[in-house]
């Protein structure tokens, strides 16, 4: 099997139908991947963190990479997307207030996770490998988060 691009409302299709992705920032001690809970809204995929976390400490303005894919192992096939933007700390109150009421992000690990940012992303690409086996064996999970 040839993989092959997948356009960009494809990708977009994808990224939304996800809850668990990947977040590459750099640090000073060289590149790091961490693993988020997000949502999509609009141009940007939402995500929380803690104020100190490695998030909360590199990634305020920074250049970014957001990764989410879905592999199924028995047709041997899958896809991946990349979004490559800025992330930037969302500061208006009445925004905050409003994602909190929403279904989305929900981080699943324990603690307070009070910083929220917004990766809004300038390129959005994927690529698939087999052939798509339909929502119900392609798609993880359809959620989406509300507002812009």
């Amino acid at each position: 099997m040839e993989p092959h691009q997948i356009d960009v409302s494809e990708c977009r299709r994808l990224l939304e139908s996800g809850v668990f992705g990947r977040v590459a920032i750099s640090t000073p001690s060289g590149p790091l991947i961490v693993p988020v809970n997000y949502a999509v809204s609009g141009d940007r995929i939402l995500f929380r963190t803690t104020p100190y976390s490695v998030l909360g400490t590199y990634g305020r303005n920074a250049e970014m990479a957001f990764e989410v894919d879905h592999v199924d192992y028995e047709y041997e096939a899958g896809w991946s997307v990349v979004a490559l933007g800025r992330g930037n700390v969302l500061t208006d109150a009445r925004e905050v207030h409003e994602l909190v009421g929403t279904e989305a992000p929900r981080p699943w690990a324990s603690g307070t996770r009070s910083l929220f940012f917004a990766l809004t992303w300038r390129e959005l690409t994927g690529r698939r490998l087999g052939v798509s086996l339909g929502d119900a064996r392609d798609l993880p999970v359809a959620r989406h988060a509300t507002g812009r």
